[in-house]
């Protein structure tokens, strides 16, 4: 059963915890992280991309010269996606680019992503994620502490109006609570920082639905 070290915000070893085999040992798929990070951008494509059709450009509807007998080709309106400043034939149109994918997937995904994370010591516990106050000083005085120099998501368990506000204005910091966490975001960052009370939340959420209890 894999054990983490429990540390405090001050960098000190208070204890240690045993994450569950089910979540933090799964055999690493890349196949299955794949399929989740390509569900979440899709998702977020915003899919505005419009081109106007031959109906919806400026133009008359007449026909510009009669069918025969002026040696020119056929032609029936100056909208013909042949003509410049035409309409476009097949052009990109208003879409959701979002799709359904299984919830035993995602959850899967989750858990490779969870594992790799651990496998490469990028996963950090501390005992609480409590600050004094919003500023984001003191939580970057934190993280140079526990020795976070690049990219890192922050997982809570609830709501924290002081950890969202001091946050936010770190580049390459990103807080979620548990039930946001997403296989995207863990791969996106290089390290992930949970409190024990996310973690222990987050691992009994996931686990497979035969194991538990």
């Amino acid at each position: 059963m894999p054990v983490v070290e429990v540390k405090n915000l001050e960098n000190e070893k208070v204890g240690t915890l045993e994450l569950r085999e089910e979540v933090f040992g799964v055999k690493v798929n890349q196949a299955l992280l794949w399929e989740a990070v390509k569900h979440y951008l899709a998702a977020r494509r915003r899919g505005t991309h419009k081109t106007k059709t031959r109906a919806e450009v400026k133009g008359s509807g007449r026909k510009p010269w009669r069918q025969k007998g002026t040696g020119r080709a056929r032609v029936g309106s100056v909208r013909s996606p042949l003509w410049r400043h035409g309409g476009t034939a097949h052009g990109p149109q208003p879409r959701d680019y979002s799709y359904p994918l299984p919830r035993k997937v995602l959850l899967g995904a989750l858990r490779v992503a969870l594992t790799a994370k651990l496998q490469a010591d990028k996963l950090l516990v501390v005992d609480k994620l409590e600050l004094e106050n919003h500023k984001t000083r003191n939580l970057r005085q934190a993280l140079d502490r526990l020795g976070v120099d690049k990219t890192l998501l922050i997982v809570e368990r609830a709501e924290n109006r002081n950890l969202e506000l001091a946050s936010r204005n770190l580049a390459g910091v990103k807080c979620v609570p548990t039930r946001s966490v997403h296989p995207y975001d863990l791969l996106a960052h290089d390290r992930v920082l949970f409190s024990q009370a996310a973690i222990e939340k987050l691992q009994k959420a996931i686990l497979p639905r035969e194991k538990r209890a």
